[in-house]
C-alpha cells in the first residue's frame, strides 16, 4: 500500500502553499470559460467543447452541457460538484463513461444521456446516486443491460432505454427500482425477457415494449399474464417469432399458446456479446482486458484476439480449461491470482510465444501438469507461491529458458529432483521459503546448485530431519545432506534423480498417524479436521471414519489415486462437498458418507466418480432430492438415503441412475401429495428393492406404502400448487449486500453490525467502507472464510476470540481503522493466514509472539501507524527483514532519533531502549497504567473506550473529576426545596405549608384541633381540614341542622333503591328489575320471553335468562349445537361423537378429556431437551417417577442444579444417577438393570433430606448417601429432561464425576413429581422434541408392552398367559385353567377378558350399562339427519347435524353464514403451523330447498396473505382464501 506520510514542509513552502490555496478558494466560484452562469445554472451548451471544462463552481445545481461534441467522461470531470441536481449531456457523440464518473454527485436528480453513441453501460455506474429519479438513455446503441447496471439508483421514478439496440436484459437488472413509474424499452432487439422482471414496480404508469423482436416461448409466458393484470401498461406489445404468432398481441395468448421445444435450461444466463468484443463484466482499453474481482467462476470466452494483458485475479475461478489462452497468441502478460484453481490443463497456455509475465499464486494448485509450460520461451516472470504445490516434475520448466524470477514460494514441496532448474539459463532470482523440504541425500544437489547461484533470496530452510530443522539449505555443508542405508542404495550421488520424471509423489509414504497395512491406509478416529495430503499410490482402501472433517474441498487429492477403490468417510460432520472434490476417483466402487450432516446433493459433489457402484447416504439431514442430484453416476447400483429429512423428491430425481437396483428411502418424511406422484408409479414399474417406503403426510395416507398410493390420492391444495416446486437450493444474500458463488460483497453500506443471511460457506467477505466499531462476534460462524475486508471502518480494539474458527483464512485487511492495540493472541489458529494488513492505524507496540501461530504469514502491511521503535519492536525489524515479508513502506515514529527510519532497512542494533516509554505509547495498550481515575477511582481497560473508571460514592464523570452535590438526586420530596450546606448530611430540606420532617415525608395532622361539632368527621388535607356531616346535619363545621325526609329510620325506599327528597316528599328511584311507589313490587321479566326450543326461563332482577335443553346454545337457546361444538378439543385431536357422545381422538402423545395434556414425548434430535417451567419439586423429600424407551447406550434423563447438581443419565444402557456437591468429590450408583432394549421401564428416584433411592421397574433400590452435602434437588435451579443447553453441558464439564452432556433419544412418558403427573405443554421444548412415540403409535398392546426399536419394526411383548400380534389373544394353556369368560353375567352382549382375573361386557346394538341389561331408549328415535343423545332428565333426543332442525332433524335449516375469529392452520409436513394472528372469516351452515339442487356454498371470497408461524420455529407467508358471503349456489 502506498505511504500516506510526508515530510513536513518548510515554512517558506508553508506560506506559499497558503496563498496559492487563498487564490484557488476565491476563483471557485469563477464560471467557466465561452459559458453563463447565473446563480446556481451554469450553462455551457452548444459550444462545441471536446473535453468537460474545467473551474466548475462547486455551488452548482444546474449544468447544461448539451449539444457538444464530448465523446468521454471521465473520471474525475465531475468531482466535487456536490451539489448538483440537473445535468444535462443530451445531443453530443459519448461513446465511453468511466466508472465512478457520477460518484461525487449525491444529490444528483436529473440525468440526460439520449442521443449519444454509447454502446455499453457501466456496471456500479449510479452506485453514488441515491437521489436519482429521472434518467434518460434512450436513443443510444446501447446493446445490453447488465445485473448491476441501475445498482445503487434505488430512488429512479423515470427511466428511458427506448431506440437502442438492446438485445439482453440479464435477471435482476430492474430488481432494486420500486418506484419505478415510467419505463420505456420499446424500439429495441429485446427477444427474450427474465422471468418476473417487473413484478416489483407497483407505481408503474406507463410502461412501452413495442417494436421489439420478442420470441414467444414458454420462458416468455408469465409476460403475458402480468400484462392481461394491467391493461394499461405495454399496449401494443407483440411477438415476433414463431411464425405462427409473428404479429400477435402477446397480452391476448394463453399460457397453451407458449411452448418449447428440447431441453428447457431455466437457469439466468448472463449476456454475452459477440466474439471478439469486451466481456461485458471487464472493462477494455489499450489492449488490456480487466476483469479483477467481478466474481468470475470460469475464464469468459471470445475476448478481444488483438488483447495483450488480461486481469482475472480476485475472481472464483477453479480450472483453467485445455487452450483457454491459445488463440490470443498477443497475450504478454495473464495475471490468474487468488482464484480457487485448482487445476490447469496440460495445454492452456500452449502457443503463447510472446507471454512474458504468468501470475498464479494465491490459489489451490497441487500438481503442475507434464508439458504445462512447454512452448512459453518468452516468459520472463513465474509466480507459483501461496498454492499447495507438493511435486515438481524435473522436466517441467525445459522451455523457460529466458525465465529470470521464479517463485516457488509458500507450497507444499518436500523435494527437488536433481536438474530441475537447469533449463532456466536466464534465472536471476529464486523464491523457495516456507516449503516443508526434507534435507535427505536427494536434496543435496540443491545445496550445491544455491552455492554456485546465489539467486535463492527468500531463505529456504530445511523442515526436517531434526537436526537439520530451520537450517538454511544453502549454508549447509554437502555431507550433511544424508539417507538411510536402503534409500542409498539407489540414489547415486552426481547423477541426475530421474524418480520424479513420470510419476510425482511416488513413493509410498503413510500420512501422519495414520496405520498402513498392504494397500489399506486407515485413519480413523483421530479426529482430522483436514484430509491428509500424501497419500500412497498403491491405496485401494482409505478409511477415514470417525473423525471431526467438514468440508471436502477440491484439490485434487484423488487423481494420483488409480486404484482407491472403496472410501470410507462416515460419521464426521461434513457439510459441504464442493463441485470436483472426487475429481479423478474414477476407479471407486464404494463412497460412505453415513452420519454426516449433508443437507443436499448435487451431482458436481460426485464429479469424477464414473465408477461408482455403492453410495451410502444414510443418517444425514437431506431434506430433498432433485434431477441433477446423482448426474454423472450411471454405474450406481445401490443408494441408500436412509434416515434423511427427505419430504419430497422431484421427478427424474433417479434417471441418471440407469443401473440402480437397489434404493432405500425407509425412515424419511414423505409427504405424499401431487409432486411426489410420480415416484409411486416409478417404484412400480422398476425392479429395484427399496423396503417399501412409507407417507408421513397427510394424515389419511400416514403409513402406507408410497407404491400402494393410488396416484389419484397424490393431492395438493392449491396454495402448494401455486409454490416453486423446485428443491434445487437457492443461493442466500443478504439484502444488503451482492453475492457470487461464495463471495459476498457488503463495502460502503454504513452497516454497523452484520447484516442476517450471510451464508456459512461465504470465503471472501467484503465488509470494508462501513461504519463498524468492533469484531462482529458472528464472524466466527464463517469457518470456510478465505479473505475478510474490514478496512475503513472505526473498529478500535481487537480481543483475543475477534478471529476465532477462522483456521483457512487466508486475507485480513484491518487497513484504516483506529486500532491503537493488538492484543498478543488475536491470530492465535490463524495458520494459513498470509496476508495481514494493519495499514493506517494508530499502533506503536506488537508483541513478539503475536505471529506465533500464523506460520504461513508472508505479507504484512503496518505502514502509516505511529511504530516506537525501541529495543521491545527489535524483533519485528528481524523478522520482516527474514523473509522481505514488509514491502518497505513502515516508518518509526519514536523513540527520539529513530523518527522516519524504515522498519525493513534499519540496523537492528540502532532498536535501543534508553529510557522510559511515553506514556502515550505504553497507554496504548495499558491505559490504566497512568492512573486516570481521580479521587481513588478504579481504573478498568475497555475494549471501546480504552478505559472506564468506577466512581467512589460523590463523584462521576470519566475520570470521576466531578463531585455530586448531595442535591442532585432530590431528596427532598411532597415539593420540598433542597439547600445544600456543610453539615454531615450535606444539605437541608425546606418544607412547604403542611410537611414537616428531615426530608418533608411527614404530613401535619391538622386535626388536632378542628372545630367539627355535632359527632362529625374531620378529614385532614395539606395545611388545612374539612368536615365530613352526618345527616342531618350540614355547613362548614357542620354546625346547622336540617330535617330529611331521607334519612334513616324515615326513608321509605325499599330494594336498594335510591331516595330523593323532594318538595312534596321523598321520591324512590327503582333499581332494574321493580316498580312500585317504595320500589317494593319484583317485576317478572319471563312474561313475554323470547326463549326457543322449549327453553326454560329463569327471571333475574333487571333480566331473565334461558336454560337451553341438550343441543341448543345461544342466548336465546335458538341455535343448535352438536356435542363437539361444546367438547373443544385441543392440540390437534379431531373429534367423534359416539352414540351421542362427544369424544377427542387425540392425536399420539396426548390425553384428557379434550387431549389437552401432553403425557408423552419423544427426543429424535441430540440437542433436544424440555424445561419444567413449574417448580414441583420439594424441599427435602422428593420422589420423580418416568416411563423411558429407548434403544441408545447414553443420553441424559434429568438434571436439576448448577454448580451442586444431581443428574440421571443412561450410561451404557444402565441408569446412572450423579451427585456433586461442588466441595469434594461427587458420588454415584448405577442400575443393575439395563434399559436401552426398546421396552418401557419406570424409572424411580426417591430423595430424602441427603438420601438418594434409584430402583427400575419397582425393583429393590439402590441407594445413595450424600451425608455431609445440602440437599440433592434443588428448587432454585432449573430441572431439565431428556437433554440440557449448552451453556449447562459447559459448566457439567467441570463436575466430578463428569456428565455425558448428549441429548437423550427415545420416548419418555408418565413423568411423575411427588405424585403429580406432569403436563409436557406447560414445560420449555426445544426443536427437535416430537409429542408421542413414533415407532409404537401405530401398534396397540392390550396386554403388554411395545419395543419400538427391533428389526421389523414395534413389537408389543405381551404379559403372561397372552399372545397375538397385540396380546389380546388368551393363551390356551392359560384360558383353560383362568378364563374369566367362563362363569360372565353378560345379558345381551359378548363376554371379552380384560386380563386374567376380570372382563367387560361389549353390548349388542340397542342396550347398555355394565352387563348390557338397559335397553337404550334411543332405538325408539330415528334421527333423519344426526345422533341420538340422552338428555339430562334421562329422556332420548336428536342432535342435528349441521344444517337441519326439528325434533327428528328432518327440516333443512336456512343456508346462513355464521362469523368465526380464530387462527388459520396449516399442516407442512409433519409440522403445524398456525396465523400469526387471528383472522375473521364466514361459515356457511344450513342447507338449500332439496329440488333446488343447490347447496349452502361461499358466494363471495376474499384472498389475503398473512404470516405464519411453525412449530419447528420457521415463518413464512401464504395467501389465504376466506368465505365472506354465503348463499345458495352451486354444489361443490
Amino acid at each position: 500500500m502506498p505511504d500516506t506520510e510526508r515530510s513536513r514542509p518548510s515554512s517558506g513552502l508553508w506560506i506559499w502553499a497558503l496563498l496559492l490555496s487563498l487564490f484557488l478558494s476565491g476563483r471557485s466560484g469563477a464560471c467557466p470559460p465561452h459559458c453563463s452562469c447565473t446563480g446556481s445554472t451554469v450553462d455551457c451548451h452548444g459550444l462545441a467543447f471536446k473535453s468537460v471544462p474545467r473551474n466548475i463552481p462547486k455551488t452548482t445545481e444546474r449544468l447544461d452541457l448539451n449539444a457538444n461534441n464530448l465523446t468521454h467522461i471521465g473520471k474525475d470531470d465531475f468531482a466535487g460538484l456536490k451539489h448538483l441536481r440537473i445535468l444535462h449531456l443530451m445531443d453530443n457523440q459519448i461513446v465511453s463513461i468511466d466508472r465512478g464518473a457520477f460518484s461525487d454527485l449525491k444529490e444528483l436528480d436529473r440525468l440526460r444521456l439520449n442521443r449519444n453513441r454509447l454502446q455499453q453501460l457501466p456496471e456500479l455506474l449510479f452506485l453514488k446516486n441515491p437521489a436519482l429519479s429521472r434518467l434518460d438513455l434512450s436513443e443510444n446503441n446501447i446493446q445490453m443491460i447488465p445485473r448491476r447496471a441501475f445498482r445503487g439508483a434505488t430512488d429512479i421514478k423515470n427511466l428511458q432505454l427506448d431506440k437502442n439496440h438492446i438485445s439482453c436484459i440479464e435477471d435482476g437488472a430492474f430488481r432494486a427500482m420500486r418506484v419505478l413509474e415510467v419505463l420505456t424499452l420499446n424500439n429495441n432487439n429485446i427477444s427474450a425477457i427474465p422471468i418476473s422482471s417487473f413484478n416489483h414496480m407497483p407505481k408503474l404508469r406507463t410502461f412501452r415494449l413495442h417494436w421489439n423482436s420478442l420470441r414467444c416461448d414458454c420462458q416468455l409466458s408469465w409476460l403475458s399474464q402480468w400484462l392481461r393484470q394491467r391493461p394499461a401498461l405495454g399496449l401494443y406489445t407483440q411477438c415476433s417469432s414463431p411464425a405462427h404468432l409473428h404479429g400477435l398481441n402477446l397480452a391476448e395468448l394463453q399460457k397453451k399458446d407458449f411452448t418449447c421445444a428440447g431441453a428447457l435450461d431455466s437457469s439466468p444466463q448472463p449476456c454475452g456479446l459477440a466474439s471478439g468484443s469486451c466481456p461485458p463484466m471487464c472493462s477494455c482499453t489499450n489492449n488490456i482486458v480487466d476483469c479483477r474481482g467481478k466474481g468470475l467462476t470460469a475464464i469468459p470466452a471470445n475476448m478481444p484476439e488483438s488483447m495483450t494483458e488480461i486481469r482475472l485475479e480476485q475472481n472464483g475461478i477453479k480450472s483453467v480449461p485445455p487452450g483457454a489462452f491459445s488463440s490470443y497468441k498477443r497475450l504478454r502478460r495473464i495475471d490468474l491470482s487468488n482464484n480457487q484453481i485448482s487445476e490447469i490443463a496440460p495445454d492452456a497456455f500452449h502457443g503463447l510465444r510472446s507471454l512474458n509475465s504468468l501470475v498464479l499464486y494465491g490459489n489451490k494448485i497441487t500438481d503442475l501438469p507434464r508439458g504445462v509450460f512447454d512452448g512459453l520461451s518468452a516468459l520472463e516472470l513465474l509466480l507459483l507461491n501461496a498454492n499447495k504445490i507438493h511435486c515438481v516434475r524435473v522436466n517441467v520448466f525445459q522451455d523457460l529458458e529466458n525465465l529470470s524470477l521464479l517463485s516457488l514460494y509458500d507450497n507444499k514441496i518436500q523435494t527437488l529432483a536433481k536438474g530441475t532448474f537447469a533449463p532456466l539459463k536466464s534465472i536471476q532470482t529464486l523464491h523457495l521459503a516456507q516449503n516443508p523440504f526434507v534435507c535427505d541425500c536427494g536434496l543435496k544437489w540443491l545445496a550445491d546448485f544455491l552455492r554456485s547461484n546465489p539467486i535463492e533470496t527468500s531463505g529456504a530452510r530445511c523442515s526436517s530431519p531434526r537436526r537439520l530443522a530451520n537450517k538454511r539449505i544453502s549454508q549447509i555443508k554437502s555431507k550433511k545432506f544424508r539417507c538411510s542405508a536402503a534409500k542409498e542404495q539407489y540414489y547415486i550421488p552426481g547423477s541426475e534423480d530421474t524418480r520424479m520424471n513420470k510419476d510425482c509423489n511416488s513413493k509410498p509414504v503413510c500420512p501422519p498417524k495414520c496405520r498402513c497395512e498392504a494397500t489399506v491406509v486407515d485413519c480413523s478416529n483421530l479426529r482430522l479436521t483436514k484430509f491428509p495430503e500424501h497419500l500412497p499410490l498403491s491405496t485401494t482402501e482409505l478409511r477415514l471414519n470417525n473423525n471431526d472433517l467438514s468440508i471436502l474441498e477440491a484439490t485434487g487429492l484423488f487423481r494420483p489415486l488409480t486404484h482407491l477403490k472403496k472410501i470410507n468417510l462416515s460419521n464426521n460432520k461434513i457439510t459441504e462437498i464442493e463441485d470436483g472434490a472426487f475429481e479423478g476417483a474414477s476407479s471407486v466402487v464404494e463412497l460412505h458418507l453415513t452420519a454426516n450432516l449433508l443437507v443436499s446433493v448435487r451431482g458436481g459433489m460426485f464429479r469424477g466418480m464414473d465408477g461408482l457402484r455403492m453410495l451410502m447416504l444414510r443418517n444425514n439431514h437431506i431434506r430433498c432430492v432433485h434431477n441433477s442430484s446423482f448426474s454423472g453416476l450411471q454405474n450406481v447400483r445401490l443408494l441408500s438415503l436412509y434416515d434423511n429429512q427427505l419430504s419430497t423428491i422431484m421427478p427424474g430425481a433417479f434417471d441418471s441412475l440407469p443401473n440402480l437396483s437397489t434404493l432405500n428411502l425407509l425412515a424419511n418424511p414423505f409427504s405424499c401429495d401431487c409432486r411426489l406422484s410420480w415416484l409411486g408409479e416409478w417404484l412400480r414399474s422398476r425392479q429395484i428393492v427399496t423396503g417399501n417406503p412409507r407417507c408421513q403426510n397427510p394424515a389419511f395416507l400416514r403409513e402406507i406404502p408410497l407404491q400402494d398410493v393410488a396416484k389419484p390420492d397424490f393431492i395438493c391444495d392449491k396454495d402448494v400448487l401455486e409454490q416453486d416446486v423446485s428443491c434445487i437450493p437457492k443461493p442466500q444474500c443478504p439484502e444488503q449486500c451482492t453475492c457470487v458463488d461464495s463471495v459476498v460483497r457488503c463495502s460502503n453500506k454504513h452497516l454497523s453490525a452484520l447484516p442476517r443471511g450471510v451464508p456459512l460457506n461465504v470465503t471472501e467477505l467484503y465488509l470494508d467502507g462501513n461504519v463498524f466499531v468492533s469484531i462482529p462476534q458472528e464472524l466466527s460462524a464463517f469457518r470456510q472464510l478465505q479473505l475478510l475486508d474490514l478496512s475503513n471502518n472505526k473498529i478500535s480494539s481487537l480481543t483475543n476470540t475477534s478471529f476465532t474458527n477462522m483456521s483457512q483464512l487466508t486475507t485480513l485487511i484491518l487497513s484504516y481503522n483506529a486500532l491503537r492495540c493488538i492484543p498478543p493472541l488475536v491470530f492465535g489458529g490463524l495458520s494459513s493466514l498470509r496476508l495481514l494488513s494493519l495499514h493506517g492505524n494508530n499502533i506503536s507496540e506488537l508483541h513478539q509472539q503475536i505471529f506465533r501461530d500464523a506460520a504461513s504469514l508472508s505479507h504484512l502491511a503496518i505502514g502509516a501507524n505511529p511504530l516506537y521503535c525501541d529495543c521491545r519492536l527489535r524483533w519485528l525489524s528481524d523478522w520482516v527483514k527474514s523473509g522481505y515479508k514488509e514491502p518497505g513502506i513502515a516508518r518509526c515514529a519514536g523513540p527520539q532519533g529513530m523518527e522516519g527510519k524504515l522498519l525493513l532497512t534499519t540496523p537492528g542494533n540502532t532498536f535501543q531502549c534508553t529510557g522510559p516509554v511515553d506514556a502515550s505509547v505504553s497507554g496504548k495498550c495499558s491505559p490504566c497504567s497512568s492512573n486516570p481515575c481521580q479521587n481513588q477511582g478504579r481504573c478498568h481497560n475497555d475494549p471501546l473506550h480504552q478505559y472506564k473508571c468506577s466512581c467512589p460514592q460523590g463523584y462521576k464523570g470519566r475520570n470521576c473529576e466531578l463531585s455530586i452535590s448531595a442535591c442532585e438526586a432530590n431528596p427532598c420530596v411532597n415539593g420540598g426545596t433542597c439547600r445544600p450546606e456543610e453539615s454531615r448530611r450535606g444539605f437541608r430540606c425546606v418544607c412547604p405549608l403542611g410537611f414537616e420532617g428531615l426530608f418533608c415525608e411527614l404530613d401535619v395532622d391538622d386535626c388536632v384541633d378542628h372545630q367539627c361539632v355535632n359527632g362529625t368527621i374531620c378529614v385532614d388535607g395539606v395545611g388545612n381540614y374539612s368536615c365530613v356531616c352526618a345527616q342531618p346535619f350540614s355547613g362548614q363545621k357542620c354546625e346547622e341542622y336540617e330535617e330529611d325526609l331521607c334519612y334513616p329510620g324515615q326513608n321509605p325506599c325499599q330494594r336498594g333503591s335510591t331516595c330523593i327528597p323532594t318538595v312534596s316528599g321523598p321520591k324512590c328511584i327503582c333499581p332494574p328489575g321493580f316498580v312500585g311507589d317504595d320500589c317494593s313490587v319484583d317485576y317478572n321479566e319471563c312474561e313475554g320471553h323470547y326463549c326457543q326450543n322449549g327453553a326454560r326461563c329463569v327471571d333475574h332482577v333487571a333480566g331473565y335468562t334461558c336454560v337451553c335443553p341438550a343441543g341448543y346454545s345461544g342466548r336465546l337457546c335458538e341455535a343448535s349445537v352438536s356435542a363437539c361444538d361444546l367438547l373443544q378439543c385441543v392440540n390437534g385431536a379431531p373429534c367423534e361423537e359416539i352414540s351421542g357422545t362427544a369424544v377427542c381422538q387425540c392425536l399420539p402423545g396426548f390425553n384428557g378429556l379434550r387431549c389437552e395434556k401432553l403425557l408423552s414425548v419423544n427426543f429424535i434430535d441430540r440437542d433436544s431437551y424440555l424445561l419444567l417451567l413449574r417448580d414441583a419439586t420439594q424441599s427435602t423429600h422428593n420422589n420423580i417417577t418416568l416411563q423411558v424407551s429407548t434403544a441408545e447406550d447414553n443420553g441424559i434423563l434429568l438434571y436439576n442444579g448448577v454448580n451442586e447438581h444431581i443428574a440421571v443419565e443412561l450410561h451404557d444402557g444402565h441408569v446412572k444417577v450423579t451427585y456433586d456437591a461442588g466441595r469434594q468429590p461427587g458420588s454415584t450408583i448405577y442400575s443393575s438393570e439395563i434399559v436401552n432394549d426398546g421396552q418401557f421401564h419406570t424409572v424411580e428416584l426417591v430423595t430424602y433430606e441427603r438420601m438418594v433411592n434409584l430402583s427400575i421397574d419397582g425393583g429393590l433400590p439402590t441407594t445413595l448417601d450424600s451425608s455431609g452435602h445440602i440437599q440433592p434437588l434443588t428448587r432454585d435451579a432449573p430441572l431439565y429432561v431428556g437433554g440440557m443447553p449448552e451453556n449447562a453441558k459447559s459448566l457439567s464439564s467441570n463436575h466430578w464425576p463428569p456428565v455425558n452432556g448428549s441429548s437423550f433419544q427415545g420416548c419418555i412418558r408418565n413423568l411423575y413429581i411427588n405424585n403429580e403427573l406432569q403436563d409436557f405443554t406447560q414445560t420449555q421444548m426445544k426443536p427437535g422434541v416430537v409429542p408421542g412415540c413414533q415407532a409404537c403409535q401405530e401398534l396397540l398392546c392390550v396386554n403388554g408392552l411395545c419395543q419400538p426399536d427391533s428389526a421389523i419394526g414395534p413389537v408389543c411383548h405381551c404379559q403372561p398367559g397372552w399372545g397375538g400380534k397385540h396380546c389380546d389373544q388368551i393363551l390356551l394353556t392359560a384360558a383353560a385353567a383362568t378364563n374369566p369368560c367362563q362363569k360372565h353375567k353378560c345379558v345381551h352382549g359378548v363376554c371379552v377378558a380384560v386380563d386374567l382375573q376380570s372382563y367387560r361386557c361389549e353390548c349388542v346394538e340397542g342396550f347398555h350399562g355394565q352387563l348390557c341389561s338397559q335397553q337404550d331408549p334411543c332405538t325408539a328415535l330415528s334421527c333423519q339427519h344426526g345422533l341420538c343423545q340422552i338428555s339430562p332428565t334421562g329422556q332420548p333426543q336428536c342432535v342435528c347435524d349441521s344444517g337441519y332442525s326439528g325434533q327428528l332433524c328432518d327440516i333443512v335449516s336456512p343456508c346462513q353464514g355464521e362469523p368465526v375469529r380464530d387462527f388459520h392452520r396449516v399442516q407442512r409436513g409433519d409440522v403445524q403451523c398456525r396465523s400469526t394472528l387471528p383472522m375473521s372469516w364466514t361459515e356457511c351452515r344450513g342447507g338449500c330447498r332439496a329440488d333446488s339442487g343447490l347447496c349452502c356454498v361461499g358466494l363471495r371470497v376474499r384472498r389475503r396473505r398473512y404470516g405464519f408461524e411453525c412449530d419447528d420455529g420457521t415463518t413464512f407467508t401464504q395467501e389465504v382464501e376466506k368465505t365472506v358471503e354465503c348463499g345458495c349456489g352451486k354444489c361443490v
